[in-house]
């Protein structure tokens, strides 16, 4: 079997920064613990959250679904086979 023909699926968080209000919550019910406070602030004077290791992610999208402000979305990711990628 050759490996490079392989799509590889993953899911990536994304955080709309202008809607973050630094409630932590992502952060504390992320069962992976990819999410963290950066150092980073928004308009509103929050620190926003962001992503450590996007590939770690299950996709179970706990964070968008407890964040109140609707500032995280996850989506499905497949990545290309290596050789198409050449």
């Amino acid at each position: 079997m050759n490996k490079g023909n392989i799509r590889s699926k993953h899911s990536q968080v994304n955080v709309i920064a202008e809607r973050c209000k630094g409630c932590n919550f992502c952060i504390d019910f992320c069962p992976e613990h990819i999410l963290y406070v950066s150092t980073e602030m928004n308009s509103k004077g929050y620190h926003v959250v962001d992503i450590g290791n996007n590939h770690k992610c299950t996709g179970c999208e706990i964070c968008s679904m407890i964040c109140p402000e609707f500032a995280i979305n996850v989506i499905s990711v497949e990545e290309e086979p290596e050789e198409k990628r050449r």
